[in-house]
Formats: structure tokens, sequence, C-alpha cells
């Protein structure tokens, strides 16, 4: 399986980053990818008066997503948009999967929400505007498990053992993670996902500014489930692509056979 991951600078313009993320799509295409998998958050990240309205899963957004694939004959992770949520205060941050025909076969609600508050230095509570999903989510993309999850998702390991436990081999993290934190944690973490679930990872990022003072970090990557980077986004727009060898993960299955060995 090639899978491609997309990296860009949304904005609050969310025609102008729809048509960025067309051109990633058209280039994860060209580089033969079987899968390309765009950032959190892709159509909008800006202040909240510039907002779109939230929109259904067969809204105006996911026609767009449903479109590149089908045009593409590519499967498209959308990343994550605003879908209508369970009341007029609350949306949900949710991911849309597609098939190369365009069919939607996945959506996951992200269910760890970023909520943080230290006197004087950060306040951001995201459950303010976002309920949280209650589902782990695993989509057969070609045949292959692939596992859902978002951005803030990735503190909790928890999260990507159930995913595991329910079949996934490749594990898929879009993000708009925060530069302060992103530079210490981010490459640590999805390494440390790899290798504790023997599985592949694929992370899309925003980078760069974004109003209101909020700056991304970046460094989309794919890693393999030994832990190894096997592809990584410079500090720009643009695509990566890796081939993942799904006979290297059984390998790694068998000869440590952590997994296998679980007691709890």
């Amino acid at each position: 399986m090639r899978v491609a991951v997309c990296q860009l600078n949304s904005r609050d313009d969310r025609r102008a980053n729809l048509r960025v993320a067309a051109d990633l799509l058209a280039a994860a295409a060209d580089a033969g990818a079987d899968l390309a998998v765009l950032p959190e958050y892709v159509d909008h990240l800006g202040p909240a008066a510039t907002a779109p309205a939230p929109e259904p899963v067969d809204g105006e957004f996911a026609a767009f997503a449903a479109a590149a694939a089908r045009r593409h004959g590519m499967w498209v992770h959308a990343g994550s948009f605003h879908e209508e949520g369970p009341d007029a205060e609350h949306t949900y941050n949710t991911s849309l999967v597609f098939d190369r025909n365009g069919t939607l076969a996945g959506r996951y609600r992200k269910i760890h929400l970023y909520d943080v508050e230290i006197p004087g230095r950060v306040s951001y509570l995201e459950s303010a505007s976002v309920a949280p999903g209650d589902e782990p989510v695993v989509v057969p993309v070609d045949g292959v498990p692939v596992g859902l999850s978002i951005c803030y998702d990735l503190r909790f390991p928890e999260l990507y053992r159930l995913l595991v436990d329910a079949g996934a081999r490749v594990l898929v993290v879009p993000a708009a993670f925060m530069l302060h934190t992103g530079r210490d944690h981010w490459e640590v973490l999805l390494r440390a996902r790899a290798i504790e679930n023997q599985s592949f990872v694929v992370a899309a990022a925003q980078i760069g500014d974004h109003e209101p003072g909020r700056t991304c970090f970046g460094r989309s990557m794919v890693i393999d489930p030994w832990g190894t980077v096997l592809a990584q986004a410079a500090d720009t727009t643009g695509v990566v692509v890796a081939d993942l060898d799904l006979d290297r993960l059984d390998r790694i299955r068998s000869e440590l056979p952590s997994l296998a060995n679980r007691r709890l």
C-alpha cells in the first residue's frame, strides 16, 4: 500500500484551503498513492467568527472529498471538519474516509478533546464548542484495516490498542498539533504508538501560523511498525509518500510477539 500525507497551512478562507487540498490530493495521485490523508480541520482553521456552518456527512465538504477520491481513483481520508453536532452549541470534529469510487466508507468523531487551562499561559477548551465521539472506528482500505484517530487522541494509547484489537494494521492521525508541544512530543508519541502496537502510523499535520495566535508544528510523517520514520514532510506545504510493506509488519509481529504476549 502506498500512502501520502498532505501537509498544509489552512487559514480562515475555506475556498482557498480546499483549492490547496485539491492540488495536494492530485499530487498524491500522481505519485501513485492508494490512500491520501489530509490534516485536521483542513477546510478551516481560524477564528470561530469566520468558520463555515457545520455540515452533515453528506454536505459540501464531503462532496469535495468524495469527488476528489472518484476523480483520482484513490482512497481519500479527508482529515477532519466540523460536523453538525448534538445541539446548537456543539459540533463534532469528524473524519470521513472515501473509497476509490467516492463512496463514504467510514466516519470517526474525535473522542478526546483538548481542554487545557494554565493561568497566564494557555487557555483552550475544545469541549466548549465540540462534543466528543464515543466509538473507535476501523475502516478496511483495499482490505487493509485502518484505525482512525484525530490529533489529541494521540496522547491516549488505550484508544490505539482498541483499534489494534479490532484488527487495525495502519493507524491514521490527522492533526493540528501545536508548535510548543509538537517540537518535543509529536514524533515521540507517533513512534511510540507505532512500536507498542506494531502498526504503521500515518500522520498528516497542519503547518505554520493560524489566527488567532496559533502556530502548528507540521512534520507530517509515516512510521513503520519498528518505529522507523519512513518519510517526513519539510516545514512547508506539500506531500510526502511512503510504501507500507505489510509483509514486514507480519514479520515484526511474529519475531517480536509483544501483542501476542499481552497479559492484560
